[in-house]
């Protein structure tokens, strides 16, 4: 295998305190250096890096693939999104692992099924395609699946996600069998009886668009409902897309008394509010729902303070058709895996919220360590896998130039700056732009 080395660039390694210029050098299937300038040997491929960022590889802990978890389902052509699209949109925005969420259909609730996600994830050879089993069977909430031979098959954590598991004896059962098997639950937290209905936000504008407003404490009722019981359990506990003041305040409470809780943040809930609703877009419908200033500006501080440490993009595919019902009508969902990166440097590093190596750590870190992914670092023996940043280049976010199938990204002719050039994914080239 050739040997590759990254050459010249600003190399930030979270996971061992690194922010140095330097080279990285890729051989054997690992990251064999990390330092000085590296002596080149014949044959080498060395990539002038000057003036780049030189990263771990983005490890997003929530993505929507929308691919059925059976033989030959990547080929109906309706699908939003399948394995192979996602995993391209993926490496072009600089993501080296994701987890794909179970809401497909049928869910991914049986080890067959995540034994497939991760066979097709493999023979796509983009980025690694890491599935999450259901919490329950069907992901209808009732019973609990079986979740150990789930994660004897590969599944990475286990979640329900697009609803809670509304009943408490489950629920517990859930979080007591994932804490037997050392795993961990992610929750969408929404009580679904004060959301049921729901829309957008409920606030004035709700009632000045006449339409049914989902209340934060949805929110903020569910999140401490699962780290009460995540902490009888004994269980690990990761809290998907925090959109509310209290949700914060919930989530940094349970981290102060000792639990075991991590919490992530989406593009979406970082840089736009409910006033983006006004012109009816059905781009905007998301679930949980963009939310007021307040809400938002407390969600930044929570990234800031380290409450929330991942910042995952909650990528959701829907097709054209499907979004043009309108907004009542249309599914709640947005893109973001290729525009994620713009809109954390927009919202997070120009405002000054969070310097590079603090960015770089809720995208890599952070996430590896919610769910014990062997990623997130650039480390001496590490996997290869590595995104390489230009944090000047400016450009134009066009949906229609997207590796992704579905075009329903909010952020639609933003003008943007950083910019994926180079995407590895162990040791080979995934993605050049």
């Amino acid at each position: 295998m050739t040997r590759v080395i990254l050459s010249g660039g600003r190399i930030i390694d979270p996971a061992a305190a690194h922010d140095a210029p330097g080279d990285l050098v890729i051989e054997g299937g690992r990251i064999a250096f990390v330092g000085p300038p590296a002596e080149p040997r014949p044959g080498d491929e060395t990539v002038d890096c000057a003036g780049r960022l030189v990263l771990p590889g983005f490890v997003d802990l929530h993505v929507h693939l929308r691919e059925p978890p059976l033989p030959g389902g990547e080929r109906d052509p309706s699908l939003p999104e399948t394995i192979a699209t996602g995993a391209a949109a993926a490496v072009a925005g600089g993501f080296t692992t994701v987890c794909a969420m179970p809401n497909t259909d049928p869910p991914i609730d049986d080890p067959d099924h995540i034994r497939h996600y991760l066979a097709r994830g493999r023979e796509v050879g983009l980025a690694r395609v890491m599935p999450v089993g259901t919490m329950t069977r069907g992901r209808r909430g009732r019973e609990v699946a079986d979740l150990a031979a789930m994660l004897a098959a590969g599944a990475v954590a286990f979640s329900d996600d697009g609803s809670d598991v509304a009943d408490g004896a489950v629920f517990e059962a859930v979080l007591r069998e994932v804490a037997r098997l050392g795993a961990v639950a992610i929750c969408h937290a929404e009580d679904a009886n004060l959301a049921a209905g729901g829309v957008v936000n409920d606030g004035p504008l709700a009632t000045a668009l006449g339409l049914p407003g989902i209340p934060a404490e949805a929110e903020i009722r569910a999140v401490r409902r699962a780290c009460r019981a995540a902490a009888r359990a004994g269980c690990r506990l990761h809290v998907a897309h925090v959109s509310t003041a209290g949700a914060v305040a919930a989530v940094r409470e349970a981290k102060a008394a000792g639990a075991a809780v991590t919490a992530e943040a989406t593009p979406h809930h970082l840089a736009l509010t409910d006033d983006a609703l006004r012109s009816r877009g059905a781009c905007f419908r998301v679930n949980p729902p963009l939310r007021s200033a307040g809400d938002m500006a407390a969600v930044l501080e929570g990234v800031r303070d380290g409450t929330i440490d991942c910042l995952a993009t909650d990528h959701a595919p829907h097709s054209v058709a499907a979004k043009a019902r309108g907004l009542a009508d249309a599914p709640p969902g947005m893109i973001g895996l290729e525009s994620a990166l713009p809109v954390y440097v927009r919202t997070l590093v120009d405002t000054g919220i969070l310097a590079w190596p603090d960015l770089v750590a809720r995208m890599t870190l952070g996430p590896a360590r919610a769910l014990a992914l062997d990623a997130g670092t650039l480390a001496e023996g590490a996997p290869p896998d590595v995104t390489v940043v230009d944090p000047e280049a400016e450009w134009t976010i066009d949906p229609e130039a997207f590796a992704s199938r579905a075009r329903n990204c909010p952020f639609a002719r933003w003008r943007a700056r950083g910019k994926v050039v180079l995407t590895f994914v162990g040791g080979r080239a995934a993605y050049r732009a």
